[in-house]
């Protein structure tokens, strides 16, 4: 299955698919790589006032959201229930009680109307989330996935077959994005509003650790995080946030790109890719682009819409494992930390 996206199989018809793995509710309909429409029901405004994510607080929500989200996907993609030929959703990894309701709908649903159904791990759906553009995507090409679960460099042999190469030893960037907002007291989520105050400050302001050091593609941002506790107590009323926001994004955006680059270089690919919620980060968008014409790599990444977590990535992906004859019975779990399959 190497080689151009031309050559893959999809599954023939419509896809529903369905992501609840944090803390967006996401209905999607698919026909192979074109996505008619994306409902994405965000959680942002009731998790904000608690400073992040209340897993028990999430799952009730989602129970509200999933139908009503439904609903909308098919009626923007002017189809009804029997117009739809299978169903995806993402059943690994995430918050266990916020999988177990998208998986209960697709199950409920897929019963109901007699549908195959395929469960999707939302870190694959990341990956292939560069599917939902219409531009041809070379394979194998190297990934960078970073969102607030996921920091990781994925060498994509083709669709469905991945080597992770260099990740995360302890936070994900995200995390650290989400650590520093709330220290500077910019509530949540972090990564927006860190690039929204960095629009006017310095980058240079305060000197941060980029982790770790040396010839490796891991990560390590536990350290960054703590060093913007110190910061922010040395500094008092002194700190200026939005030096200190400029900071922050320079040292995890300029690892970022710097290890995704070497990863490319050394695997001799000739495509990188930018996928996961941090992927809707200017700066890094810049820096790689910048950094892959340099380097004469093509660079991909998702509209930002598909960055943060949507259900269209995992219905690309559905419609890829429904079309190589995948399939789930109802017996299927959820499974909260699963590894990249």
């Amino acid at each position: 299955m190497g080689g151009a996206i031309e050559s893959l199989t999809f599954f023939p018809g419509p896809v529903l698919a369905i992501e609840t793995s944090c803390d967006e509710t996401s209905a999607a309909i698919v026909i192979e790589r074109k996505v008619l429409s994306s409902i994405v029901s965000s959680q942002v405004d009731m998790h904000t006032k608690w400073g992040g994510i209340v897993p028990e607080a999430a799952a009730r929500a989602h129970v509200e959201a999933v139908l009503p989200a439904i609903e909308t996907a098919l009626e923007q993609a002017s189809l009804s229930m029997s117009d739809l030929k299978g169903i995806a959703v993402c059943n690994r990894p995430g918050l266990v009680g916020a999988l177990s309701v998208g998986v209960t709908a697709s199950k409920a649903l897929a019963y109901s109307r007699k549908l195959p159904f395929v469960g999707v791990h939302h870190l694959e759906g990341h990956i292939l989330s560069v599917l939902t553009s219409p531009d041809a995507i070379p394979f194998p090409h190297v990934c960078l996935t970073v969102s607030g679960g996921h920091t990781e460099i994925v060498r994509v042999h083709e669709p469905l077959k991945y080597e992770i190469v260099g990740q995360t030893l302890d936070d994900a960037a995200g995390e650290a994005f989400d650590k520093g907002a709330r220290l500077l007291g910019l509530g949540y989520p972090g990564g927006r509003a860190i690039q929204e105050q960095a629009l006017s400050g310095d980058p240079k302001r305060y000197k941060l650790p980029k982790g770790l050091s040396g010839n490796t593609l891991d990560f390590s941002f536990s350290g960054l995080k703590t060093a913007i506790l110190r910061l922010v107590e040395k500094e008092g009323n002194n700190l200026c946030v939005q030096d200190a926001a400029a900071s922050i994004q320079e040292a995890i955006t300029s690892v970022l790109a710097e290890r995704a680059l070497n990863a490319a270089d050394k695997l001799d690919a000739h495509a990188l890719t930018l996928v996961g919620g941090v992927a809707a980060n200017q700066v890094l968008r810049k820096r790689l682009k910048e950094g892959c014409e340099k380097a004469g790599l093509r660079f991909l990444t998702p509209d930002p819409a598909y960055c943060t977590d949507n259900a269209a990535m995992i219905g690309v992906v559905g419609s890829l494992r429904l079309g190589l004859g995948h399939r789930d019975g109802f017996d299927m779990d959820v499974f909260p930390n699963a590894q990249l399959p």
